[in-house]
């Protein structure tokens, strides 16, 4: 059976906060069509405070996701940091303690950091968010594993998922935040949010199959 190192995964978050802050101009961008352009800025803001604090300390993952999600929830501004923060330590709650992380405990970990955001948020599939991504990633991987298909299969499964929810967002009209004002105008643009967890998804799934043991 395919398992995760919890101990010696950490290396996972800072990955995840190097491709953040690569596309910090990127994910300003789409914002900046139908919202406040400051997504970009804020997510690598926060992500380059955790990879600061965490770099050179070989923490776990449970451990560096600990420590990215305090960061988001308590140092940068907009919307998204609550949502991520929460996901974030949710995350790490949910595997701390489990030294060999295989699929089961993948997805337990994976819907702890949803419920997390539904519970401060009142976003659904279809209304132009993040979820429109992560909703359809978890599914995936779920599915994978009910079918029986290794721990790898699965997240390159979530991959796929995640990559198609972020696209279906351009046929979307946003329904919460700021650009739900602009109603069909906000038609024909990727959400931020939705672009961004693809990111985080497909880091966090990449860096973990490289690792599987």
């Amino acid at each position: 059976m395919q398992t995760l190192n919890n101990a010696e995964a950490g290396n996972i978050v800072l990955a995840m906060a190097e491709r953040i802050i690569e596309n910090r101009a990127y994910l300003s961008e789409i914002d900046g069509k139908i919202g406040d352009g400051d997504h970009g800025v804020n997510m690598a803001k926060g992500f380059n405070l955790a990879a600061e604090r965490l770099k050179g300390k070989n923490a776990s993952l449970s451990g560096s996701l600990d420590t990215l999600g305090t960061v988001l929830m308590t140092e940068i501004g907009g919307s998204m940091g609550p949502l991520y923060g929460v996901m974030f330590t949710e995350f790490a709650e949910k595997i701390d303690g489990v030294e060999a992380i295989d699929a089961t405990a993948f997805s337990r970990m994976l819907h702890a950091g949803l419920e997390g955001i539904q519970s401060i948020g009142s976003a659904k599939v279809g209304d132009k968010t993040l979820l429109d991504t992560f909703v359809p990633a978890l599914a995936a991987f779920d599915d994978a594993n009910t079918a029986g298909r290794s721990f790898a299969e699965a997240l390159d499964a979530l991959v796929e998922a995640a990559e198609k929810g972020r696209d279906s967002t351009i046929d979307l009209v946003a329904r919460i935040g700021r650009a739900s004002r602009l109603g069909e105008r906000s038609r024909g643009v990727l959400d931020a949010g939705a672009t961004s967890c693809a990111i985080i998804l497909k880091e966090l799934s990449l860096r973990a199959r490289e690792q599987l043991q």
